[in-house]
Protein backbone atom coordinates (compact mmCIF):
# COMPACT_ATOMS: atom_id res chain seq x y z
CA UNK A 1 0.00 0.00 0.00
CA UNK A 2 3.03 1.98 0.69
CA UNK A 3 4.44 1.97 -2.43
CA UNK A 4 1.10 2.80 -4.48
CA UNK A 5 0.75 5.96 -2.05
CA UNK A 6 4.62 7.25 -3.18
CA UNK A 7 3.95 6.32 -6.96
CA UNK A 8 0.15 8.13 -6.90
CA UNK A 9 2.49 11.29 -5.61
CA UNK A 10 5.52 10.60 -7.88
CA UNK A 11 2.35 11.18 -10.62
CA UNK A 12 1.84 14.25 -9.26
CA UNK A 13 4.99 15.81 -9.16
CA UNK A 14 6.38 17.64 -12.28
CA UNK A 15 9.41 16.99 -13.83
CA UNK A 16 12.41 18.85 -13.30
CA UNK A 17 14.45 19.86 -16.17
CA UNK A 18 18.33 20.13 -16.36
CA UNK A 19 18.34 23.91 -17.83
CA UNK A 20 22.29 23.60 -18.33
CA UNK A 21 21.45 21.25 -21.04
CA UNK A 22 20.20 24.65 -23.51
CA UNK A 23 22.52 25.36 -26.01
CA UNK A 24 25.15 28.06 -24.73
CA UNK A 25 25.19 30.54 -27.76
CA UNK A 26 22.31 31.44 -30.94
CA UNK A 27 22.82 30.53 -34.44
CA UNK A 28 24.75 34.50 -34.56
CA UNK A 29 27.25 36.01 -34.03
CA UNK A 30 25.77 39.65 -33.93
CA UNK A 31 26.90 40.83 -30.69
CA UNK A 32 23.14 42.29 -29.97
CA UNK A 33 22.05 39.14 -30.60
CA UNK A 34 24.54 37.38 -28.62
CA UNK A 35 23.89 39.22 -25.80
CA UNK A 36 20.08 39.10 -26.05
CA UNK A 37 20.61 35.47 -26.10
CA UNK A 38 22.57 35.43 -23.36
CA UNK A 39 19.77 37.03 -21.08
CA UNK A 40 17.21 34.95 -22.08
CA UNK A 41 18.84 31.89 -21.18
CA UNK A 42 20.49 33.40 -18.19
CA UNK A 43 16.76 34.13 -16.75
CA UNK A 44 15.62 30.56 -18.18
CA UNK A 45 14.25 28.38 -15.61
CA UNK A 46 14.45 31.30 -12.92
CA UNK A 47 11.90 33.88 -14.24
CA UNK A 48 9.90 34.07 -17.14
CA UNK A 49 10.00 36.96 -19.24
CA UNK A 50 6.61 39.33 -19.86
CA UNK A 51 5.39 40.11 -23.64
CA UNK A 52 2.80 41.36 -25.17
CA UNK A 53 1.18 41.93 -28.64
CA UNK A 54 1.22 45.25 -30.60
CA UNK A 55 -2.23 44.94 -31.74
CA UNK A 56 -0.61 43.29 -35.19
CA UNK A 57 0.73 47.03 -35.90
CA UNK A 58 3.96 49.62 -36.01
CA UNK A 59 3.53 50.37 -32.37
CA UNK A 60 3.14 49.26 -29.19
CA UNK A 61 -0.49 50.80 -27.69
CA UNK A 62 -1.06 47.89 -25.90
CA UNK A 63 1.68 48.20 -23.58
CA UNK A 64 1.24 51.64 -22.81
CA UNK A 65 -2.61 50.89 -22.21
CA UNK A 66 -1.31 47.46 -19.95
CA UNK A 67 1.50 50.73 -18.24
CA UNK A 68 -1.94 52.05 -17.77
CA UNK A 69 -4.01 50.10 -16.03
CA UNK A 70 -1.31 48.25 -14.30
CA UNK A 71 2.00 50.80 -13.52
CA UNK A 72 4.08 48.45 -15.23
CA UNK A 73 5.13 47.61 -19.04
CA UNK A 74 5.51 44.01 -20.38
CA UNK A 75 9.06 43.49 -20.87
CA UNK A 76 9.24 42.66 -24.47
CA UNK A 77 6.86 44.06 -27.41
CA UNK A 78 5.77 42.40 -30.54
CA UNK A 79 5.53 43.79 -33.80
CA UNK A 80 4.13 41.99 -36.92
CA UNK A 81 4.81 42.73 -40.52
CA UNK A 82 1.06 41.78 -41.57
CA UNK A 83 0.97 44.79 -43.40
CA UNK A 84 4.53 45.33 -45.08
CA UNK A 85 3.04 44.59 -48.70
CA UNK A 86 0.66 48.15 -47.94
CA UNK A 87 1.53 50.34 -51.16
CA UNK A 88 3.79 53.38 -50.18
CA UNK A 89 2.27 56.50 -49.46
CA UNK A 90 -0.60 55.00 -47.72
CA UNK A 91 -1.28 57.34 -45.63
CA UNK A 92 -2.13 55.08 -42.00
CA UNK A 93 1.38 53.07 -41.77
CA UNK A 94 4.70 53.21 -42.61
CA UNK A 95 7.95 50.17 -42.00
CA UNK A 96 10.50 52.07 -42.42
CA UNK A 97 10.13 54.45 -39.84
CA UNK A 98 11.22 52.20 -37.01
CA UNK A 99 10.43 54.53 -34.49
CA UNK A 100 7.99 53.03 -32.61
CA UNK A 101 10.67 49.81 -32.39
CA UNK A 102 13.75 52.15 -31.28
CA UNK A 103 11.63 53.77 -28.44
CA UNK A 104 10.60 50.98 -26.99
CA UNK A 105 14.17 49.63 -27.25
CA UNK A 106 15.86 52.68 -25.99
CA UNK A 107 13.45 52.53 -22.83
CA UNK A 108 15.01 49.18 -22.14
CA UNK A 109 12.45 46.77 -23.85
CA UNK A 110 13.39 43.70 -25.63
CA UNK A 111 11.70 43.84 -29.29
CA UNK A 112 10.24 40.76 -30.66
CA UNK A 113 8.98 40.85 -34.99
CA UNK A 114 6.61 37.96 -36.23
CA UNK A 115 4.82 38.04 -39.73
CA UNK A 116 1.53 36.99 -40.47
CA UNK A 117 2.82 36.87 -44.10
CA UNK A 118 0.10 37.94 -46.45
CA UNK A 119 -0.07 36.88 -50.19
CA UNK A 120 -2.38 38.04 -53.21
CA UNK A 121 -5.82 36.45 -53.38
CA UNK A 122 -4.54 35.40 -57.33
CA UNK A 123 -1.95 36.59 -59.82
CA UNK A 124 -3.95 39.67 -60.96
CA UNK A 125 -5.24 40.36 -57.12
CA UNK A 126 -5.10 44.30 -57.13
CA UNK A 127 -3.70 45.39 -53.67
CA UNK A 128 -5.12 48.59 -52.36
CA UNK A 129 -3.97 51.30 -49.89
CA UNK A 130 -6.35 49.90 -46.95
CA UNK A 131 -5.04 46.42 -47.30
CA UNK A 132 -7.16 44.60 -49.58
CA UNK A 133 -6.58 41.58 -52.40
CA UNK A 134 -4.34 39.98 -49.68
CA UNK A 135 -4.58 37.29 -47.26
CA UNK A 136 -3.08 34.23 -45.37
CA UNK A 137 -5.52 31.40 -45.63
CA UNK A 138 -5.07 29.03 -47.97
CA UNK A 139 -8.50 28.15 -48.67
CA UNK A 140 -9.05 32.42 -50.12
CA UNK A 141 -5.98 32.28 -52.34
CA UNK A 142 -4.65 30.49 -55.42
CA UNK A 143 -0.70 31.35 -54.23
CA UNK A 144 0.76 27.78 -53.57
CA UNK A 145 3.59 27.05 -51.44
CA UNK A 146 5.74 25.21 -53.45
CA UNK A 147 5.81 27.23 -56.05
CA UNK A 148 7.44 30.22 -54.55
CA UNK A 149 10.36 28.36 -54.70
CA UNK A 150 10.37 28.03 -57.96
CA UNK A 151 12.21 30.84 -60.01
CA UNK A 152 9.91 32.24 -62.29
CA UNK A 153 6.64 31.94 -61.04
CA UNK A 154 4.63 34.50 -59.55
CA UNK A 155 4.48 33.23 -56.31
CA UNK A 156 8.40 33.36 -56.48
CA UNK A 157 8.34 37.13 -57.28
CA UNK A 158 6.33 38.00 -54.25
CA UNK A 159 7.74 36.10 -51.92
CA UNK A 160 11.35 37.33 -52.42
CA UNK A 161 9.46 40.67 -52.85
CA UNK A 162 8.37 40.88 -49.66
CA UNK A 163 11.19 39.41 -47.90
CA UNK A 164 13.30 42.37 -49.31
CA UNK A 165 10.67 44.43 -47.55
CA UNK A 166 10.89 42.92 -44.38
CA UNK A 167 14.87 42.39 -44.72
CA UNK A 168 15.46 45.96 -45.23
CA UNK A 169 13.11 47.55 -42.18
CA UNK A 170 15.59 44.67 -39.73
CA UNK A 171 18.48 46.01 -41.43
CA UNK A 172 18.11 49.13 -40.36
CA UNK A 173 17.26 47.73 -36.59
CA UNK A 174 20.68 46.44 -37.17
CA UNK A 175 22.36 49.61 -37.76
CA UNK A 176 20.96 51.04 -34.28
CA UNK A 177 22.26 47.86 -32.83
CA UNK A 178 18.69 46.58 -32.02
CA UNK A 179 18.59 42.34 -31.88
CA UNK A 180 14.95 41.02 -32.09
CA UNK A 181 13.46 37.76 -31.33
CA UNK A 182 11.75 36.51 -35.02
CA UNK A 183 9.03 34.27 -35.28
CA UNK A 184 7.96 33.78 -38.77
CA UNK A 185 5.59 31.21 -40.17
CA UNK A 186 4.49 29.75 -37.06
CA UNK A 187 1.63 27.47 -36.31
CA UNK A 188 2.52 25.65 -39.53
CA UNK A 189 1.24 22.08 -39.34
CA UNK A 190 -1.82 23.34 -38.52
CA UNK A 191 -4.28 20.09 -38.14
CA UNK A 192 -2.54 18.80 -40.57
CA UNK A 193 -0.86 16.14 -38.14
CA UNK A 194 -4.08 14.69 -37.02
CA UNK A 195 -4.01 10.51 -36.61
CA UNK A 196 -7.26 10.22 -38.89
CA UNK A 197 -7.68 12.35 -41.46
CA UNK A 198 -10.31 14.29 -43.04
CA UNK A 199 -11.44 17.49 -44.95
CA UNK A 200 -10.25 19.76 -41.63
CA UNK A 201 -7.27 18.29 -40.89
CA UNK A 202 -5.11 20.82 -42.66
CA UNK A 203 -2.64 23.73 -42.51
CA UNK A 204 -4.74 27.07 -41.76
CA UNK A 205 -1.84 29.11 -43.40
CA UNK A 206 -0.45 29.08 -46.63
CA UNK A 207 2.65 28.52 -45.90
CA UNK A 208 1.87 24.96 -44.09
CA UNK A 209 -0.57 23.78 -46.50
CA UNK A 210 1.76 22.11 -49.09
CA UNK A 211 2.96 19.85 -46.12
CA UNK A 212 6.28 19.87 -44.05
CA UNK A 213 8.93 19.29 -46.42
CA UNK A 214 8.07 22.63 -48.65
CA UNK A 215 7.29 24.23 -45.17
CA UNK A 216 11.09 23.95 -44.25
CA UNK A 217 12.34 24.59 -47.12
CA UNK A 218 10.30 27.95 -46.89
CA UNK A 219 12.06 28.47 -43.63
CA UNK A 220 15.45 27.83 -45.05
CA UNK A 221 15.20 29.58 -48.17
CA UNK A 222 13.84 32.98 -45.69
CA UNK A 223 17.16 31.90 -43.37
CA UNK A 224 19.29 31.68 -46.52
CA UNK A 225 17.88 34.90 -48.03
CA UNK A 226 17.92 37.19 -44.83
CA UNK A 227 22.06 36.08 -44.31
CA UNK A 228 22.35 37.20 -47.92
CA UNK A 229 21.10 40.49 -47.50
CA UNK A 230 23.17 40.87 -44.27
CA UNK A 231 20.90 40.17 -41.28
CA UNK A 232 22.76 39.10 -38.39
CA UNK A 233 20.32 40.74 -35.39
CA UNK A 234 17.68 38.11 -35.21
CA UNK A 235 17.50 35.09 -32.83
CA UNK A 236 14.79 32.57 -34.74
CA UNK A 237 12.09 31.42 -32.85
CA UNK A 238 10.13 27.94 -34.36
CA UNK A 239 5.90 27.62 -33.39
CA UNK A 240 5.16 23.91 -32.71
CA UNK A 241 1.85 22.47 -32.41
CA UNK A 242 2.99 19.78 -30.45
CA UNK A 243 0.06 17.08 -30.76
CA UNK A 244 -2.48 20.49 -30.72
CA UNK A 245 -2.95 19.22 -26.91
CA UNK A 246 -4.04 15.76 -27.46
CA UNK A 247 -1.57 13.38 -28.41
CA UNK A 248 -4.23 10.76 -28.36
CA UNK A 249 -5.56 12.42 -31.54
CA UNK A 250 -2.47 13.83 -32.78
CA UNK A 251 1.37 13.26 -34.10
CA UNK A 252 3.94 15.07 -32.64
CA UNK A 253 4.94 17.92 -35.87
CA UNK A 254 8.59 17.05 -35.58
CA UNK A 255 8.70 16.68 -39.42
CA UNK A 256 7.94 20.08 -39.79
CA UNK A 257 10.57 21.30 -37.62
CA UNK A 258 13.24 23.33 -39.74
CA UNK A 259 16.31 21.76 -37.70
CA UNK A 260 18.57 22.94 -35.23
CA UNK A 261 20.68 24.76 -37.46
CA UNK A 262 18.05 26.88 -38.37
CA UNK A 263 16.40 27.35 -35.27
CA UNK A 264 17.02 28.98 -31.62
CA UNK A 265 14.25 28.61 -29.30
CA UNK A 266 11.09 26.69 -29.67
CA UNK A 267 7.71 28.48 -29.23
CA UNK A 268 3.80 27.55 -28.34
CA UNK A 269 0.76 29.43 -29.11
CA UNK A 270 -2.04 28.50 -25.97
CA UNK A 271 -5.18 30.17 -25.47
CA UNK A 272 -7.57 29.71 -22.97
CA UNK A 273 -5.51 26.90 -21.75
CA UNK A 274 -5.29 25.68 -17.67
CA UNK A 275 -2.46 25.20 -15.62
CA UNK A 276 -2.38 21.52 -15.77
CA UNK A 277 -2.84 21.78 -19.71
CA UNK A 278 -0.02 24.55 -19.57
CA UNK A 279 2.32 21.84 -17.59
CA UNK A 280 1.72 19.13 -20.51
CA UNK A 281 2.66 21.28 -22.78
CA UNK A 282 5.64 22.51 -21.45
CA UNK A 283 6.86 19.31 -20.47
CA UNK A 284 6.13 17.81 -23.84
CA UNK A 285 8.35 20.07 -25.50
CA UNK A 286 11.08 20.52 -23.37
CA UNK A 287 11.02 16.93 -23.39
CA UNK A 288 11.07 16.73 -27.35
CA UNK A 289 13.84 19.80 -27.35
CA UNK A 290 15.74 19.51 -24.83
CA UNK A 291 19.05 21.74 -25.67
CA UNK A 292 16.21 24.59 -26.67
CA UNK A 293 14.52 27.13 -24.70
CA UNK A 294 10.85 26.56 -24.49
CA UNK A 295 8.26 30.04 -24.50
CA UNK A 296 4.94 31.16 -24.86
CA UNK A 297 4.83 32.42 -28.25
CA UNK A 298 1.41 33.29 -27.87
CA UNK A 299 -1.50 33.53 -25.22
CA UNK A 300 -4.85 34.60 -24.24
CA UNK A 301 -8.39 33.99 -24.22
CA UNK A 302 -10.31 31.90 -25.89
CA UNK A 303 -14.06 33.42 -25.95
CA UNK A 304 -14.86 33.36 -22.34
CA UNK A 305 -12.53 30.63 -21.09
CA UNK A 306 -9.58 32.66 -19.11
CA UNK A 307 -5.93 31.31 -19.91
CA UNK A 308 -4.21 30.42 -16.39
CA UNK A 309 -2.72 33.13 -14.50
CA UNK A 310 0.59 33.04 -14.93
CA UNK A 311 2.30 32.98 -11.10
CA UNK A 312 0.00 29.38 -10.84
CA UNK A 313 1.49 28.05 -14.27
CA UNK A 314 5.38 28.80 -12.75
CA UNK A 315 4.66 27.05 -9.75
CA UNK A 316 2.88 23.87 -11.51
CA UNK A 317 6.62 23.70 -13.23
CA UNK A 318 5.75 24.94 -16.48
CA UNK A 319 9.13 27.43 -16.55
CA UNK A 320 8.29 29.09 -19.97
CA UNK A 321 10.96 31.51 -20.56
CA UNK A 322 8.49 34.28 -21.61
CA UNK A 323 4.79 34.39 -22.52
CA UNK A 324 3.49 36.64 -24.70
CA UNK A 325 -0.22 37.64 -24.53
CA UNK A 326 -1.98 38.38 -27.44
CA UNK A 327 -3.95 41.44 -28.35
CA UNK A 328 -7.88 42.12 -29.48
CA UNK A 329 -10.49 40.17 -28.12
CA UNK A 330 -7.87 37.30 -26.53
CA UNK A 331 -5.89 39.92 -24.48
CA UNK A 332 -6.14 38.68 -20.71
CA UNK A 333 -7.80 41.38 -18.53
CA UNK A 334 -6.32 43.91 -16.22
CA UNK A 335 -6.19 41.49 -13.57
CA UNK A 336 -4.65 38.79 -15.33
CA UNK A 337 -2.06 41.56 -15.86
CA UNK A 338 -2.27 42.59 -12.77
CA UNK A 339 -1.55 39.52 -11.07
CA UNK A 340 1.59 38.44 -13.97
CA UNK A 341 3.44 41.98 -13.97
CA UNK A 342 3.57 41.94 -9.92
CA UNK A 343 4.76 38.56 -9.67
CA UNK A 344 8.13 37.53 -8.25
CA UNK A 345 8.47 35.21 -11.28
CA UNK A 346 8.01 37.29 -14.04
CA UNK A 347 10.39 40.32 -15.64
CA UNK A 348 9.13 43.46 -16.53
CA UNK A 349 10.96 46.02 -18.83
CA UNK A 350 11.67 47.94 -15.96
CA UNK A 351 13.84 44.96 -14.39
CA UNK A 352 15.28 44.16 -17.88
CA UNK A 353 19.27 43.99 -17.69
CA UNK A 354 20.96 43.02 -20.69
CA UNK A 355 24.30 44.49 -19.11
CA UNK A 356 23.94 41.20 -16.66
CA UNK A 357 24.25 38.69 -19.46
CA UNK A 358 27.72 37.11 -20.36
CA UNK A 359 30.24 34.80 -18.20
CA UNK A 360 27.07 34.45 -15.50
CA UNK A 361 24.88 33.13 -17.93
CA UNK A 362 26.90 30.11 -18.57
CA UNK A 363 25.58 26.99 -17.21
CA UNK A 364 27.10 24.06 -15.92
CA UNK A 365 26.17 21.05 -17.85
CA UNK A 366 23.94 18.11 -16.69
CA UNK A 367 25.01 15.41 -15.04
CA UNK A 368 24.26 11.91 -17.61
CA UNK A 369 25.83 9.49 -15.75
CA UNK A 370 24.90 7.79 -12.32
CA UNK A 371 24.63 10.96 -10.19
CA UNK A 372 21.18 11.38 -8.57
CA UNK A 373 19.79 13.90 -6.89
CA UNK A 374 16.67 14.93 -4.26
CA UNK A 375 13.68 16.45 -5.11
CA UNK A 376 15.55 19.75 -3.25
CA UNK A 377 18.50 18.91 -6.02
CA UNK A 378 21.05 17.65 -3.40
CA UNK A 379 23.05 15.19 -4.75
CA UNK A 380 22.61 11.81 -2.89
CA UNK A 381 24.22 8.55 -2.77
CA UNK A 382 22.63 4.97 -4.12
CA UNK A 383 21.61 3.95 -0.81
CA UNK A 384 19.36 7.19 -0.52
CA UNK A 385 15.58 5.89 -0.44
CA UNK A 386 12.51 7.62 -1.82
CA UNK A 387 11.63 9.98 -4.70
CA UNK A 388 14.91 10.83 -6.99
CA UNK A 389 16.09 12.12 -10.07
CA UNK A 390 18.65 10.69 -12.25
CA UNK A 391 19.43 12.37 -16.23
CA UNK A 392 16.23 13.85 -15.50
CA UNK A 393 14.01 11.72 -15.03
CA UNK A 394 12.04 10.87 -11.43
CA UNK A 395 11.80 7.43 -10.29
CA UNK A 396 11.57 6.15 -6.72
CA UNK A 397 14.56 4.47 -5.27
CA UNK A 398 13.41 1.79 -2.12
Amino acid sequence: MKKIYLLLMLMTWPILFCYGDIKSAPLTTNADAVKLYNYLNEQYGKKTISAVMAEWNWNHNVADQIYKDVGKYPAMNCYDFIHIFVPKGNGWIDYTDITPVKEWADAGGIVSLMWHFNVPTSETATITASGGGVTFEPSKTTFKASNALIEGTWENKWFYQEMEKVADVILQLQVQGIAALWRPFHEAAGNATAKQQANWTKAWFWWGYDGADVYKKLWVAMYDYFKQKGVTNLIWVWTTQNYNGNSTGYNQDTDWYPGDEYVDIIARDLYGSTTAQNLQEFTEIQTTYPTKMVVLGECGKSGNTAFANIPDIWESGAKWGWFMGWCGDNLPSSEWWQAALNSEYVITRDEVNMQSSGISSVKTPCHTNDTRYNLSGQEVGHSYRGVVIQNGKKFISL
